[in-house]
Order: structure tokens, then sequence, then C-alpha cells
């Protein structure tokens, strides 16, 4: 697939109506480590399973069963991660934050007109949780989905814009066809996620509203171009 222009919104946006955006949520919209750490030892302590807590919380991103398979048996990871989920609600909600400048994102985003989804890999209960406890509200969220898995939502919600943190979003964007816009507040680093094709990197979301501004001005200006483009030189002399 080739790259977008970052600069130019897709055919769904400008005239043709608003802009829909997809949001990752763990590292991109919220800090989870705290909550997910206090889950993990929770976890320890039960069973005794030798869980590295800060380790997991590292590399957060890919589902829970992938990094529950490096600590114990493939036949144990059902069971664990049915208690985890079990302890997490009472565990990892309290503790966790939104990161900076994710209310301010989601207010942009929907103050232009447009829709906020969050798709994540996270079990979708919990996400809504986080969320309503931190009174960020999309318009919709939708769990359980990693990396190109979740280009199914993305298209079904019209996303043109998908934002995240991991290696694993910016596939999960480009698979659906939206602009892959990225995070370097997850475990990825700049580098890494322009080398899977992210279209633009972002140091944190506080950036995100200046860059959505001048994202649909200039669909704007180029669905303007093309308007007068259709209409032929007449247009120019009224």
């Amino acid at each position: 697939m080739a790259p977008h222009d970052p600069a130019a919104p897709s055919d769904s946006a400008g005239a043709a109506g608003p802009l829909t955006v997809g949001f990752d949520l763990d590292m991109t919209l919220i800090d989870s480590r705290p909550g997910i750490r206090a889950t993990y030892l929770e976890l320890v302590a039960e069973t005794g399973i030798p869980i590295d807590a800060d380790l997991a919380v590292s590399r957060l991103g890919p589902p829970l069963e992938q990094e529950l398979a490096q600590w114990v048996p493939a036949s144990l990871v059902p069971e664990l991660a049915d208690r985890y989920r079990a302890l997490y609600p009472a565990h990892a909600i309290e503790p966790t934050r939104a990161l900076p400048g994710a209310r301010e994102t989601i207010q942009a985003v929907r103050e232009a007109g447009g829709r906020a989804v969050v798709v994540t890999a996270k079990s979708e209960p919990h996400a809504k949780l986080h969320l309503a406890h931190l009174g960020i509200e999309p318009d919709a969220v939708i769990g359980w989905l990693w990396a190109e898995g979740k280009a199914e939502a993305l298209r079904q919600h019209g996303a043109s814009v998908y934002v995240g943190d991991h290696v694993g979003d910016v596939r999960g964007a480009r698979a659906a066809g939206a602009l892959a816009v990225s995070v370097t507040t997850g475990p990825c680093g700049a580098d890494e996620l322009k080398a899977v094709g992210a279209d633009v990197v972002l140091d944190d979301l506080t950036a995100f509203p200046a860059w959505w501004e001048a994202y649909r001005a200039a669909g704007q200006g180029a669905a303007e171009r093309g308007q007068r483009a259709s209409a032929g030189p007449a247009a120019d002399l009224a």
C-alpha cells in the first residue's frame, strides 16, 4: 500500500461528511500501566506464578494472552487470563490516568463534527470502564481486536484516521486504508513506527489538536479546488 499524504485527508473527509477518527486505548489515550501492574501483582500473589509485572507493562499493546504465554505453558493461559480479567476492575481502573492531551483530542474531533471511536485489544467491558471513570466519551468502543484485526471495525465505522502507539496499530490502520497516526507514548519509538508505515508521528496527544486542524484545513482546501475544477472555467468568472 502506498503511503498516505499526511496533509491530505482521504475522500471521506471535507465536504463529503464528518471525519471518523479511530483511537487505540492503552498508552494512546490512557496510561494503564499502574493498574495493569497492580492486577499482575495480585495474580502473582494468588497463583505464585513468577510474572515480572514491570516487564509486562513495558510492552503493552498485544492481547493479554500473548503476554501470559511468555510466563506459563499454553494450556494454562485461558484460565489465567480469565482470572486476570476477573481481578482487573478492582485493581486497574482507579490507578489509571488519562494521558496528556487525551480529553482535548477527543473534544477536538467532536467539536469539528467528527466521530471518535476507540478500537482496542483490551476487553471491551474493561475499556468502557476506563473511559467512563476518566470521563472520556467516544462515540463507540470496540474491544478484543489487535493489529490487522482492527481493520474490520475501522472500516465498519468509516474511520479515515487511526491513532495508536504500537506497530500493531500502524498495521491495523494500513489494513483498513486509514491514515496511520502514531504517538510515542507507548513501547515503540518514532523510528520503529515509521519503519512499519506510520504516516504521521507525534510525541503525544498534546500535539494532535493542532495537527488535526491543519489536516482538516488541507482537506477543505482540496475539496474546494476539486469543486472549482469540476465546475469548469466559467466558475472562476462568476
